[in-house]
């Protein structure tokens, strides 16, 4: 089977401010002289991983990244009888294979100073060692081999994690994420908006109880994503049961790709965009983008067009040049041709021949 799925998705936001910069507006990039609107890698996966696909598709299978895991311990301790000093003590003690822990004198001091991507064997035998400080055995997280350098997180397998407590335990990546952008120039717009007091009578004045202002884009956005489906199953353990997890973990990947986006502002927009292209590819040869079809922005019309237009073409010139670089392809474009679910079996199923 080849080593890299690569997918390329083209999808129309209407108004919206999906990835807000520090002073609220929608994140740009210049690229080829001209303004884009961005969407960035992490707002992207993380909005993935959090989606209902994610859930239902790796249901037992997904990671939770958070600090709060000594809570949970010093909860689980407290619920079986334990005293709360000695809980609290437990669950510093174990919370900090993940992390620094925080001051014993901290307002959360069961808390780890950074977040920590934690699998769900870890966190089982994080309990499990917990249980046995309860029955009165004394512990030792260190030597409790709670850490796992490969386990069943699809999501950590995919976007990887960083243990700065233990960074023999880092997982590195099998999933590369690019920062979507818009495949044309855009003008991020500002709309200006008022609120009415609706108790306020009809003698007073009549201005508005709140003035407001929010900024604004609308564009194609180009998004491509690879995957090293080797490193990808050897995160998940290599075993017999790695390889059906690592096909259900590419499949959600690409249904959410093409149905989910970043959550910003969308009780004021509902830019609930659908992917109006996607090309996905199976192959050995070294991954590429296809972002440089649009380093000089498409104009026209039909934006979507102009950039399934210019994506094909720039696609073709590059094999041309290289030498073709996939094996496999299937294509999805609504009112032409194909569907998410056989673009979901294609990332599933790997069906290219041997190398």
């Amino acid at each position: 089977m080849s080593r890299f799925l690569q997918l390329h998705l083209l999808t129309f936001f209407p108004p919206a401010n999906l990835n807000r910069d520090d002073t609220g507006r929608p994140k740009t990039a210049v690229v080829g002289g001209a303004t884009r609107l961005r969407l960035s890698s992490q707002a992207l996966k993380r909005a993935w991983r959090s989606s209902a696909v994610f859930a239902q598709a790796l249901d037992g299978h997904m990671g939770q990244r958070t600090m709060r895991l000594g809570e949970m311990l010093r909860d689980h301790l407290l619920a079986q009888g334990m005293e709360e000093a000695k809980a609290t003590e437990v669950a510093r003690e174990i919370a900090g294979i993940f992390g620094k822990v925080k001051d014993a004198k901290d307002n959360h001091p069961t808390r780890i100073e950074q977040l920590a991507f934690i699998s769900p064997e870890e966190r089982t035998a994080a309990l499990a060692l917990a249980d046995r400080a309860a029955a009165g055995e004394k512990i030792d997280p260190k030597a409790a081999s709670l850490l796992r350098s490969a386990d069943t997180a699809a999501d950590i397998a995919l976007f990887g994690r960083m243990l700065a407590a233990d960074p023999d335990y880092n997982r590195e990546a099998a999933a590369q994420v690019a920062h979507a952008i818009t495949t044309h120039r855009v003008t991020v717009e500002d709309d200006y908006y008022t609120a009415v007091d609706d108790l306020k009578t009809s003698a007073e004045d009549a201005g508005a109880g709140f003035v407001g202002e929010a900024a604004f884009g609308s564009g194609v956005f180009y998004l491509y994503l690879c995957v090293d489906r080797a490193l990808l199953l050897r995160n998940l353990g290599g075993d017999a049961g790695a390889e059906a997890l690592a096909g259900i973990a590419l499949g959600a990947l690409a249904e959410a790709a093409a149905t989910v986006a970043p959550r910003g502002k969308q009780n004021s927009f509902a830019a609930h965009g659908r992917a109006g292209y996607v090309l996905a590819e199976w192959g050995d040869a070294q991954p590429r983008t296809l972002a440089g079809a649009f380093a000089r922005p498409v104009t026209g019309e039909d934006l979507m067009a102009a950039s399934i237009a210019a994506l094909t073409r720039f696609r073709a010139d590059l094999d041309a040049a290289y030498g073709q670089g996939w094996r496999c392809e299937k294509v999805m474009q609504p009112g032409v041709g194909g569907s998410l679910a056989e673009i979901a079996e294609f990332c599933r199923a790997c069906p290219c021949p041997a190398s």
